[in-house]
C-alpha cells in the first residue's frame, strides 16, 4: 500500500508541476533551439494537441460535402479514409522535424529557403492563421446561438458578441502563455470532448434514420470529380494544411523519445477526429436532415444541447491556439523584435475586433471563408521542397546554427533563389489544377477536367520533382557544415536563451 501511495504521490506532483508551468509565459519564449532540459513533453501531449485541433463542427460539414456533391456514402466514406491516412502519413514526418531540431517549422524553413528567404513561406503562416483565428471563432457563432436558445439564452447579435469576446479571451490568453498552457488545456478538455462525440454519434447512428445504403446520384466522370473536391477539402489537403505547424509543438519532445511513438501519436491525432467526424457528417446528411450544423442538433442532438455546446465552443479554442502560437513563431522567423507573447497579444486584440465586426458582416465572412479554405493549397508545393530538402538531400542533418547567423554571414545562405522558384512555379501549377469556392480559384485544367480538383497531388508532386532536378544539377547546394547538426542537440547560439545553454553530446 505505500508503494502505491507513493506512486499516487509522484502523479499529483508532476500534475501539480505541469500545472505550474501552464499558468506562466513558457519558459523557452523564443524561437531559439530548445534546450533539452526544457523538453519535457510526450507523444500522447502530441495526440491530445493535434485531437483537440480537429474535434471542430466544419468537419462535420465537410464531411457532408461529398453527400451533397452527389456521392454515395461509402463512396464518401473510403475517400475520407484514405485521403486522411495519406494526410496522417505526411503530416507525421513533418512532426518529426521538430522533435530532432528542436526548431519551430518556419526556422528549420530557413535550411532551404535561405535565412532570408523563408520570409516568403513564414508570411504566408503570418497572414494564413490570422484569418482563420476570425473566421474559427465566428463560424461557431450561428450554431452556438441555436444552442443557447435551447436552454433558454436568446440567440440575438449581443450575445453573439458576447460568445466572441469570451472565446477570444480564453485562446489568446493560452496562446500567450505559450505551448505548455496549450498543452495542459487540450490533455484535460479532449477526452471529455471526445467522451461527447461518442454520445453524439450514437444518437446520430441510432435514432437519426441513418441510410447506411445511400448510393449517391453521381456517375462516372462527375463521381471521380466530387470524390477529388471531398480529398482536397477534407481527405488529405486537411492533414497539409496543417503541415506548416507541426514542428512548432514537437520541439519540446526530447530527442531520446521514441520516433515511432512521436509519429504514430501526433498522426492518429489527426487521423481519428477528423475521420470520425466527417463520417458523422456524411451520415447525417443521408438522413435529409441538412448539413447545417444548427438544424442537425436541434433536430438529432436536442437532448444534447448543453455538452453539445462545451464541443461546440470547445473546437475554435482548441484550433485558434495553435494558430495564434503558430503565428506568433513565424513572425519572429521573419526577425521581427517583438517578445512571442506580445505579438500574441496583438494579434488577439485585432482578431478581436474584425470577429466583432463578421459578427455584422455575414457575407464578408462567407467570402473570407471560401477564400482561405483555397488559399492554404500554397502548403502543398512548400511541403514538397522541405521534405524533399530534408529527408533527401540532407537526410535530416540540418546546420542549426547556420538558421540564426546573421543573413549575410549565415552558412544557409541569404536567399535559396532555386527554393523560390520552385515554390513559385509548385503554387502556379497547384493553382491551375484547383477548384476553389470562387472562380479566381478555380484555375483552367481544373475547369477543363469538369472541377476535378488535383491541386495537391499536382503542387506537391511537380514542386518535389523539380527540387530534385535542380539539386542533381547542382543548383541547390545542400549548404552548410557538419558541425553544430541536428546529430548534435540544440548547438550554442548568439540568440535569447539558448545562447546560455552547453552543446549536448552527439547521439549514435
Amino acid at each position: 500500500m505505500s508503494g502505491q501511495h507513493h506512486e499516487v504521490e509522484e502523479v499529483l506532483e508532476h500534475e501539480r508541476e505541469e500545472l505550474e508551468e501552464a499558468i506562466h509565459i513558457e519558459k523557452h519564449n523564443s524561437i531559439d533551439p530548445v534546450p533539452e532540459e526544457y523538453k519535457d513533453a510526450k507523444p500522447l501531449h502530441q495526440f491530445w494537441i493535434w485531437a483537440g485541433a480537429n474535434i471542430a463542427p466544419i468537419n462535420w460539414v465537410l464531411g457532408a460535402l461529398g453527400i451533397v456533391l452527389g456521392l454515395g456514402l461509402w463512396d464518401t466514406i473510403l475517400t475520407l479514409a484514405v485521403g486522411n491516412l495519406l494526410g496522417m502519413l505526411l503530416f507525421g514526418s513533418f512532426v518529426l522535424m521538430g522533435q530532432r531540431t528542436g526548431v519551430t517549422q518556419m526556422v528549420l524553413s530557413r535550411s532551404a529557403f535561405g535565412r532570408r528567404g523563408a520570409y516568403l513561406p513564414a508570411i504566408f503562416q503570418i497572414i494564413i492563421p490570422t484569418g482563420w483565428i476570425a473566421i474559427n471563432t465566428w463560424i461557431i457563432l450561428d450554431l452556438t446561438a441555436t444552442l443557447l436558445e435551447l436552454i433558454g439564452v436568446p440567440g440575438t447579435a449581443l450575445t453573439k458578441v458576447i460568445v466572441v469576446l469570451t472565446i477570444m479571451a480564453i485562446q489568446v490568453g493560452l496562446a500567450t502563455l505559450g505551448f505548455y498552457a496549450i498543452r495542459t488545456f487540450e490533455k484535460w478538455t479532449v477526452p471529455p470532448t471526445l467522451l461527447i462525440l461518442v454520445a453524439m454519434s450514437i444518437v446520430a447512428w441510432t435514432g437519426g434514420d441513418v441510410n447506411w445504403s445511400y448510393a449517391g446520384e453521381a456517375q462516372g466522370a462527375e463521381r471521380w470529380t466530387a470524390m477529388s473536391q471531398v480529398m482536397t477539402a477534407i481527405g488529405i489537403g486537411w492533414g497539409i494544411g496543417w503541415l506548416p505547424y507541426a514542428s512548432d509543438y514537437s520541439r519540446f519532445v526530447p530527442r531520446a523519445t521514441s520516433r515511432k511513438r512521436l509519429f504514430w501519436w501526433s498522426a492518429l491525432g489527426q487521423f481519428i477526429p477528423v475521420l470520425w467526424l466527417g463520417v458523422l457528417g456524411a451520415s447525417i446528411a443521408t438522413t435529409g436532415t441538412g448539413v447545417d450544423p444548427g438544424l442537425v442538433i436541434v433536430k438529432i442532438f436536442g437532448a444534447l444541447a448543453v455538452p453539445v455546446l462545451f464541443l461546440v465552443v470547445h473546437g475554435p479554442i482548441a484550433t485558434n491556439i495553435l494558430n495564434v502560437y503558430s503565428m506568433s513563431v513565424a513572425a519572429l522567423a521573419c526577425d521581427i523584435k517583438i517578445p512571442r507573447h506580445v505579438l500574441s497579444l496583438i494579434v488577439g486584440f485585432f482578431a478581436t475586433l474584425f470577429t466583432v465586426y463578421l459578427v455584422f458582416a455575414g457575407e464578408l465572412a462567407k467570402n473570407l471563408d471560401s477564400w482561405l479554405a483555397s488559399v492554404v493549397a500554397w502548403v502543398s508545393p512548400w511541403a514538397a521542397i522541405m521534405f524533399v530538402h530534408y529527408y533527401i538531400i540532407r537526410r535530416e542533418n540540418i546546420d542549426i546554427e547556420a538558421l540564426y547567423q546573421p543573413p549575410r554571414e549565415s552558412r544557409v545562405g541569404d536567399v535559396n533563389w532555386a527554393a523560390i522558384i520552385c515554390l513559385v512555379v509548385g503554387l502556379a501549377v497547384t493553382w491551375t489544377f484547383l477548384y476553389g469556392l470562387v472562380p479566381v480559384l478555380q484555375g483552367p485544367f481544373a475547369r477543363a477536367l469538369n472541377g476535378l480538383d488535383l491541386s495537391w497531388a499536382a503542387g506537391f508532386t511537380l514542386t518535389a520533382v523539380l527540387y530534385y532536378t535542380l539539386y542533381r544539377l547542382g543548383l541547390v547546394e545542400p549548404r552548410g557544415s557538419l558541425a553544430g547538426t541536428a546529430d548534435d542537440g540544440p548547438p550554442r547560439v548568439p540568440v535569447g536563451e539558448a545562447s546560455e545553454q552547453p552543446r549536448e553530446s552527439p547521439r549514435g
